[in-house]
């Protein structure tokens, strides 16, 4: 019974560890695609790339963040569901769609 026990836990445990990788993946990327997708724009007023690229990135982290929180706060969980439409906020090719 107790080992039963044990390895539920660690199965959960390791899903749990699955979801957080894939989740500062997924944040990761989000910085890259919303910084990079502004390197141009920020020349154009006199902004060093890397300040443009740093402040778009920012942003978008903060979007998902901010909507990940939210979901968090509603009823103390995470379902994918909730993470899939939080980072469908800040994709730019999806909303064109």
């Amino acid at each position: 019974m107790a080992k039963a026990n044990a390895e539920k836990v660690k199965d959960k445990d390791d899903a749990l560890m699955e979801k957080a990788k894939m989740l500062v993946g997924r944040v990761v990327a989000v910085f890259a695609a919303s910084g990079l997708s502004v390197v141009g724009a920020g020349s154009l007023f006199g902004i060093e790339v890397w300040k443009s690229i740093a402040l778009a990135g920012g942003l978008g982290v903060a979007t998902v963040v901010e909507a990940l929180s939210r979901a968090y706060l509603a009823d103390g969980k995470l379902t994918t569901s909730e993470i899939n439409d939080a980072f469908k906020l800040v994709d730019k090719k999806n909303q064109a769609s």
